[in-house]
């Protein structure tokens, strides 16, 4: 069983940066896919940036904050980052942080079904 738990959310002005973490127990964070997704208001939860991991690890981000969010992993924590630089309103959302079960394939990283494990979530606003 696998237990993530996010922080670091919060409220931020346009062009600032924020830093989400995901506290994972229960299992490496090394040996297996984690992500961020986000869920704006009245939209659907969409992929954000991740580590797909399937004997080794390949890095996805989406072309959405691509050049603007960075995702890192600390093994000796446990814990999965989501580094968000230069906001903008539109990346006001709540941000999860997701766990696969099994080995994942970097080209469907994206798909949201293929994660087992979903933390609380941590709430972004960008104030324009």
């Amino acid at each position: 069983q696998v237990e993530l738990v996010e922080s670091g959310g919060g409220l931020v002005q346009a062009g600032g940066s924020l830093r989400l973490s995901c506290a994972a127990s229960g299992r490496a964070v090394s040996r297996y896919s984690v992500a961020w997704f986000r869920q704006a208001p009245g939209r659907d939860r969409e992929f954000v940036a991740g580590f797909a991991w399937r004997g080794r690890t390949t890095e996805r981000t989406a072309d959405s904050v691509k050049g603007r969010f960075t995702i890192s992993r600390d093994n000796a924590s446990n814990t999965v980052y989501l580094q968000m630089s230069s906001l903008r309103p539109e990346d006001t959302a709540v941000y999860y942080c997701a766990a696969g079960q099994s080995p994942i394939d970097p080209r469907v990283v994206s798909d949201q079904r293929l994660y087992r494990h979903w933390g609380q979530g941590t709430q972004v606003t960008v104030a324009s």
